[in-house]
């Protein structure tokens, strides 16, 4: 036979273009922008991420005007969320239709490290009288502003990002269940309503922050009571009506007939601005505006290092909640249009982002869930809409925002409030849980009312342990029970959970489902012994003091069902070695059955079973053929004692 030699030039062709593949897969995981662009059709998508982008765009205004409230910073600084660091995600995500920028949630936890750390509390008289946010000047220059103390927030969090990128905990965010992350989120909404009050009611309120802020702001809110603000409420309860009336009613027929929904957040916006402009609401009526707005990009400056140190805690959590947001915002698109997420990825694009917006005055972002949805459902394909909405917010940023300067404070409290019904939802879930897991129930319960009652960050650490032991304390209790053969089948079932089964003569089948470890093995013998109905320390202490004891059981073979133990360790073979001899001391031989590789590998080098030595017992890959092994021991002793008996 003739074998042909690949001459030089194939060879070198060939090694070139492995080569090749390997450059185009590195750059594509780091830079998942080339693996999809590639594949974009500009003539079938472009139109429909131009449609989402202009939409989204839209959302963005007014949500990250007001969102940015919520973390004691201008308003202009939730327009830069939404264009400085989604820039740099375009390039680095994953997530094709996550909308990143502001989020309620993580926006009013950087709220209260601000709050902590800045002077918002102390501004200036004239500033606090007119209920603006402004960078401090004058005497109070040396004081940090609340917009240095977000940005260094804003690059604590993305520099912990990117140190579980290099750490590759991507995973982490699964120790977060969905229990936990919805009981958390209704807690930190009813954190976000509360803010919100002193503006609804056209109250002024001294900054609180600390534990039991909640608490406190109400204390404080009652106190003034006497000095709400007629025609601040008459703007608050109009623009919610308005906004639930449009959400309820038209919002649902809208839809049935075009996938644009009605902008009227922005309409709420701008209706608002034109009525304080024109009907003087500031100076005749007293009602908060908005402020000073800036135009133009913001120059590029170093965060304060001085104060990470501080703010590192803080900034932990809200990089945890932020990337728990987004990857399972993301997930959700991801599986409806058939593409992947990368856990260890998006921690980069949202660690290099976080890092490159700190230096453009702004705060920690995260997908928003309903802008997300948004952008999903008008029919946004890739994250090319997200560039169309930052060309859109970049005409605001230079020309555009000092038109929402006489914005009442309270039309955007209103479309806070009526944006959060979603999350406060979610207290329906709670019945739920309690119907398939009381476990869970409380754990949602105990997350919300510790966020809501003591801290956000204290109510996620909580939640968090709460979820582990949920996880230990499971483990620790393994569904175990006995097995009946279905008749005429090699089939062998709970002999509670199914009648039909039938228990076999002279033997007992133990099936354990979980993990058999050093804090699992005194729960495996005691629940054996518990099945057997068998009190074995009793049983061997009479066999020591009446060598002819006889069990009440008939019980001559012990199989124990292992096809569900996912692992074993060294600790607990040495427990079955003991339990072993035990049961041989009362006749019972103990036979294994269908345990994984894993395990069978953990036996075999612990001398369980296949040693020279001594082997403790038999292993049979199935329960049937543990059986049928002992009905021919049976058969064959049987046929010994016919034999001597004759």
């Amino acid at each position: 036979m003739h074998y042909s030699v690949p001459s030089s030039n194939v060879c070198r062709d060939m090694l070139n273009s492995v080569r090749n593949v390997s450059a185009r897969s590195c750059v594509t995981s780091v830079l998942p922008i080339f693996a999809w662009l590639s594949e974009y059709s500009w003539k079938r998508d472009f139109v429909s991420d131009l449609i989402s982008g202009c939409t989204v765009a839209v959302m963005h205004i007014p949500q990250g005007m007001a969102y940015a409230l919520l973390a004691n910073v201008p308003p202009i600084t939730g327009i830069y969320m939404a264009f400085f660091p989604v820039l740099v995600y375009f390039f680095l995500g994953t997530s094709r239709h996550n909308s990143m920028g502001t989020f309620a949630v993580v926006t009013i936890m950087v709220g209260k490290t601000v709050l902590a750390y800045s002077d918002v509390g102390t501004l200036s008289k004239s500033a606090a009288e007119n209920g603006t946010l402004v960078e401090p000047t004058g005497a109070d220059a040396a004081v940090r502003g609340p917009i240095e103390v977000a940005a260094t927030v804003c690059l604590a969090v993305g520099l912990l990002q990117l140190i579980m990128y290099v750490c590759r905990l991507g995973v982490i965010s699964f120790l977060l269940s969905d229990t936990l992350v919805s009981g958390f989120t209704t807690g930190a909404a009813i954190h976000v309503i509360t803010s919100q009050i002193k503006d609804l009611l056209g109250l002024s309120l001294p900054p609180t922050g600390g534990n039991f802020k909640i608490i406190n702001t109400y204390i404080a809110i009652f106190s003034e009571i006497a000095n709400i603000n007629q025609t601040a409420i008459l703007v608050s309860a109009t623009t919610i009506v308005l906004l639930v009336i449009n959400n309820e009613f038209l919002k649902p027929k809208v839809a049935k007939r075009s996938k644009i929904p009605i902008p009227i957040e922005l309409m709420a916006v701008i209706t608002g601005t034109l009525l304080s402009r024109y009907l003087h609401l500031n100076e005749q009526y007293a009602i908060k505006t908005i402020g000073h707005i800036p135009t133009g990009f913001p120059a590029p400056s170093l965060p304060d290092l001085n104060l990470l140190r501080s703010v590192l805690l803080d900034s932990f959590t809200i990089a945890m909640v932020a990337y728990v947001v987004s990857v399972s915002m993301g997930l959700i698109f991801a599986q409806k249009q058939n593409y992947e997420i990368n856990f260890n990825q998006e921690l980069l694009a949202m660690g290099v982002s976080n890092v490159f917006g700190s230096f453009f005055t702004c705060m920690p972002f995260s997908a928003s869930l309903s802008r997300s949805m948004i952008q999903y459902t008008v029919g946004g394909k890739t994250q090319i809409a997200s560039v169309v909405s930052c060309a859109i917010l970049a005409v605001v940023l230079l020309w555009v925002g000092p038109f929402f300067e006489p914005l009442p404070r309270c039309v955007l409290a209103g479309i806070i409030v009526v944006s959060l019904k979603g999350l406060l939802m979610q207290v329906t879930q709670v019945m739920d849980f309690w119907r398939l897991s009381r476990v869970d129930a409380v754990v949602w319960l105990v997350t919300f009312l510790t966020v809501v009652l003591v801290a956000i960050d204290i109510g996620l650490l909580v939640g968090i342990v709460l979820s582990i032991c949920c996880i230990f304390f499971r483990g620790m209790k393994p569904y175990t029970c006995l097995l009946g053969n279905v008749p005429n089948t090699d089939l062998y079932l709970d002999v509670n959970r199914y009648k039909a089964t039938i228990e076999l003569p002279n033997m007992k089948i133990f099936h354990f489902c979980g993990s058999l470890n050093f804090a699992t093995r005194a729960g495996f013998k005691t629940s054996l012994c518990q099945a057997l109905n068998l009190n074995l320390t009793e049983a061997i202490k009479r066999i020591n003091n009446d060598g002819d004891y006889k069990r009440q059981q008939s019980l001559h073979y012990l199989i124990l069902d292992f096809t569900a133990l996912s692992d074993i360790d060294p600790s607990s073979v040495s427990s079955l070695k003991s339990l072993m001899n035990e049961f041989e001391k009362l006749s019972i031989k103990v036979l294994v059955a269908g345990t994984s590789s894993p395990v069978y590998e953990v036996m075999v080098k612990c001398k369980l079973v296949g040693s020279d030595e001594r082997e403790y017992c038999k292993v049979f890959p199935t329960i049937h053929d543990a059986v049928l092994w002992t009905n021919d021991v049976s058969a064959e002793n049987s046929r010994i004692i016919s034999i001597e008996s004759t």
